[in-house]
């Protein structure tokens, strides 16, 4: 991974890794809930922005990479967990180390859904509502 090169002053954003629990609901049944796993400083770099077109559905699709200082808790992050970062939901899609296992920091591949600011998601059956 020669070329990548971090310092802890470029981790500037603050974002919070949730991974997925059971916990009980009102009627007593164990549902999947997300709890926070750790808030952590990370650098964010945008990948790509792309659409993707599947069963006559668009949805907009924003890849991000971020960047974390190794530490024992995020040495256990790995796809089953997410990144919530500026009120968006990332699901990870790849966790690899850098500087050659040497611990320093890790890189943190997620995939999100694009937010509409109009109050629909991106694919919503209501968008074609008059």
């Amino acid at each position: 991974m020669a070329g990548r090169h971090y310092q802890a002053g470029d981790l500037d954003r603050r974002i919070i890794i949730v991974r997925a629990t059971l916990a009980a609901n009102a009627f007593n049944e164990f549902v999947e809930t997300w709890a926070t796993y750790a808030t952590v400083w990370a650098r964010k770099l945008d990948v790509s922005a792309g659409e993707s077109y599947r069963a006559q559905e668009v949805g907009a699709e924003i890849s991000a990479r971020f960047v974390v200082k190794y530490s024992p808790v995020t040495a256990g992050v790995d796809a089953r967990d997410r990144v919530t970062f500026g009120g968006q939901d990332y699901n990870i899609t790849a966790v690899r180390e850098v500087d050659m296992g040497r611990n320093r920091y890790r890189e943190i591949d997620c995939v999100a859904r694009a937010q509409r600011t109009d109050g629909y998601e991106a694919d919503s059956p209501a968008m074609d509502s008059p």
